[in-house]
């Protein structure tokens, strides 16, 4: 056996892990690292970077490397209460959450920067494309970053959601699919995220961040 191949199949069997353990309790974030960490070399997530880099103004920041400084949860709470940083600030203090919570990455290449990214601005994604942090509204923003970003975690991990709910919550399957729907079809309808850098705009109302981005709320999927 190959080096090569034995790295494929070691990182096949974290990602089994990581879908396993999250299929048994869906509250357990740190499988999801797993998960995404055993699809860091694989052809899909290469093609998932190249169409990411597609996007218009998203080129420049993969060359820059841009990454945001340490965020000062205080100091953001002293922002207008309409502005991105105050609904941040407010939204992980009053979630329990750590800003700094995610699995870090060292950025070598394309594919390491844009996961290391994507983990930095996970909560603000949240925030402004206004999905809730339960398991449905984690599964619609996965459809939104599937369409904005094909990462290959987020089919994954809606995979898994749909098999889940599927054997333990057959009766929610209607209320997952509808919210899967309206993810990919504002993710599709949407400005790319991944261009953005929020933190330099801290102050800026969050609406308008929305309006720039072509964010509307959507209750209902209407096919």
């Amino acid at each position: 056996m190959t080096l090569g191949n034995l790295r494929h199949n070691l990182e096949f069997l974290s990602t089994l892990k990581g879908v396993m353990i999250l299929l048994r309790d869906p509250t357990q974030t740190e499988s999801v690292y797993d998960v995404e960490d055993g699809l860091r070399h694989t052809k899909a997530t290469e093609l998932a970077v190249a169409f990411v880099k597609s996007k218009p103004g998203v080129a420049e920041l993969f060359q820059e490397r841009y990454l945001a400084p340490s965020i000062n949860l205080d100091a953001l709470l002293q922002l207008p209460h309409e502005s991105l940083g105050y609904a941040y600030a407010t939204y992980i203090k009053e979630s329990g959450f750590d800003p700094n919570f995610y699995r870090p990455v060292k950025v070598e290449d394309d594919v390491s920067y844009f996961l290391l990214r994507m983990r930095q601005t996970h909560d603000i994604w949240h925030i402004v494309a206004g999905f809730s942090t339960d398991v449905f509204g984690e599964l619609g923003l996965k459809a939104f970053e599937l369409a904005q970003t094909h990462r290959t975690m987020s089919a994954v991990l809606i995979a898994g959601g749909l098999i889940s709910t599927l054997f333990k919550h057959p009766e929610e399957l209607d209320n997952l699919l509808e919210q899967i729907a309206i993810g990919y079809r504002l993710g599709v309808k949407s400005q790319p995220f991944f261009a953005k850098k929020w933190e330099e705009n801290w102050e800026r109302p969050l609406l308008d961040w929305q309006q720039e981005l072509g964010i509307e709320p959507i209750k209902n999927y209407i096919p």
